[in-house]
């Protein structure tokens, strides 16, 4: 027996230990944990004038900055966010911001800004520019910003962060009962991001079975348990107030538009007025190619006349004068740059000035503007040349509208959605589906090339303010090897390049269009040919959107039958 209790005391000493070692680790598993988050790393603060952004109800990748006490967007959180109609001139280091009625004004690193002319001082620098090697920010202070766009911000300390609202939708709230702590994670084990008193209100996003994803009201998102949520409830954020939004007015015609481009390209042209409308009497604007830029100091050469204005009323017509950018040098040989001429304000406005001086010493009732060799570099300071240049128009009553590509992810930058709230009408070329210097035959405007066209560009154009424009013109096309070169001809010279080639045409529904081939030796002919059922089969189509009209390119190419079926859609 002797032998037998120390055994006992053993194995009852082993169980207590083993008891006592579970049960701490019970204890330590259910036990909150007291560590604290670091809330720079939660925010990845690196920098001490960095300021988080949370956006509604989440945190951006991107940050303000914070300088003597204002905070600051840069550039492209600005457009990318709040308002893309800032403009950086980073020539003359101005800041630039376009109303329908003027331009506010301010000289980057300045307090002061300009509103048509009168001096106004924001007490706070406005903007700056950072330099760090070869990249250059610019900043933008959210209160400027704030003056023309819609939303609200709340700034916090410890570390800084800020709330921005831009919607108010309504969300699902709760308040706290009793204290508890925001963790980073759902889970007691979770390091704390900050205390929370009882009675504070959360904006909950995202419910699980014990934890509960929220917001706090200083901007911070966390975890805690159920149990502290009461008096669920949706509610509706208070809106900010006193903004106003811009009104763009427009000249947009309630009836359809039909325009007929005509190529001038000289003085002596003006005098083919008569000819190219003689069988046009659906025609309702005439849209003269007057004017060219033919210097990078954003000069133009002009072959307009007043006695051509003049005329065109006669006849019941609108002119558009169209301005164009098609000068690839200028006389010295030097070559035309958009970049150089749009970017910077002087050279735009010096442009702007003569279009608008031009229109005044003719007469014209619109003007239109064909500018096809933008670029993605010169694709922003475009679309602020579109925006000064709509505020003269608008104070002159002229019609302005704007010739476009067939819109695609590699012309974005023509900006169709701002155009579409700038100008009067939105032009789509509905044709260069294959052109002159296509590596492969095809047709030029295809059906269904042309029904894409309309409906990606109404994705941010109101119908009523877009023009569907058609070809005039079919190419000839011959292969021969791998070479494959094509030549255009009017839709009147048809018949006869049919006649010479030997060509017999047949409907071909995949494009809409006749096509013909001949094989001669070991070159390839073929032509995919507008003609009067092309046409037709385009405007039925368009039939089905409420277009703002027809345009074509170009006059005096077509048969006078055409007219006809444009005169008829018209009147639909």
């Amino acid at each position: 027996m002797k032998r037998v209790i120390p055994v006992l005391i053993a194995i009852i000493l082993i169980i207590i230990v083993a008891g006592v070692a579970y049960g701490s680790q019970i204890i330590e598993r259910y036990t909150y944990s007291r560590e604290e988050a670091d809330l720079y790393e939660y925010f990845h603060i690196v920098k001490e004038d960095e300021v988080p952004i949370v956006l509604q109800n989440e945190m951006l990748s991107v940050k303000a900055v914070m300088q003597d006490g204002i905070c600051y967007f840069d550039l492209d959180t600005v457009h990318t966010y709040f308002n893309d109609r800032f403009y950086v001139d980073e020539t003359e280091q101005l800041l630039l911001y376009t109303t329908p009625a003027d331009i506010i004004r301010t000289n980057i690193g300045t307090s002061e800004y300009q509103i048509g002319g009168v001096n106004n001082d924001a007490g706070y620098s406005l903007s700056f520019v950072k330099e760090q090697g070869d990249s250059v920010t610019y900043y933008i202070a959210v209160d400027f910003v704030q003056q023309y766009t819609h939303f609200s911000y709340e700034v916090f300390d410890g570390p800084h962060r800020m709330q921005v609202y831009t919607q108010w939708p309504e969300q699902q709230v709760a308040d706290i009962r009793g204290d508890t702590n925001v963790r980073l994670l759902g889970g007691v084990k979770s390091a704390i991001l900050r205390s929370i008193a009882e009675g504070e209100k959360v904006v909950i996003l995202e419910k699980m079975e014990t934890w509960c994803k929220i917001k706090t009201e200083d901007a911070i998102i966390g975890y805690v348990e159920n149990k502290y949520l009461e008096n669920e409830r949706m509610e509706t954020p208070e809106t900010l107030a006193g903004y106003v939004s811009p009104e763009y007015t427009s000249l947009t015609k309630e009836e359809k538009i039909c325009l007929g481009w005509h190529a001038i390209y000289g003085e002596s042209g003006n005098s083919t007025l008569d000819e190219v409308t003689a069988n046009s009497s659906s025609l309702t604007v005439i849209a003269p190619t007057w004017f060219s830029i033919n210097s990078n100091s954003g000069t133009l050469r002009s072959f307009a006349q007043q006695s051509y204005v003049n005329k065109a009323h006669d006849k019941g017509l609108e002119v558009w004068g169209v301005v164009d950018d098609f000068n690839y040098k200028n006389e010295t040989g030097e070559d035309i740059d958009m970049v150089a001429i749009l970017s910077p304000t002087t050279t735009r406005t010096n442009l702007i000035d003569q279009i608008m001086q031009a229109a005044a010493d003719c007469g014209m009732d619109g003007i239109n503007i064909d500018f096809e060799n933008i670029s993605e570099a010169s694709g922003e300071a475009f679309i602020q040349f579109l925006r000064e240049l709509s505020i003269r128009c608008r104070e002159q009553g002229l019609v302005l509208s704007v010739d476009n590509y067939v819109p695609y992810h590699f012309n974005s930058y023509y900006d169709l959605e701002e155009q579409g709230v700038l100008v009067d009408y939105v032009i789509i070329m509905g044709y260069d589906e294959h052109w002159a210097g296509s590596p492969e035959a095809g047709s030029v405007a295809s059906l269904n090339y042309v029904k894409y066209g309309i409906e990606k560009a109404g994705e941010t154009v109101p119908y009523n303010k877009l023009v569907n424009a058609l070809p005039f013109y079919t190419r000839l096309w011959k292969t021969e090897g791998t070479t494959v070169t094509s030549e255009a001809y009017p839709m009147t010279s048809v018949d006869r390049v049919l006649s010479d080639y030997g060509m017999e045409s047949s409907w071909d529904e995949d494009t809409s269009q006749n096509y013909a081939e001949v094989m001669k030796g070991d070159v390839l002919y073929q032509m995919w040919i507008e003609d009067s059922q092309s046409i037709g089969a385009k405007l039925t189509l368009m039939q089905g959107y409420d277009l703002g009209g027809v345009a074509a390119w170009r006059l005096g190419y077509e048969p006078a039958a055409v007219w006809n079926l444009i005169g008829a859609y018209l009147g639909q």
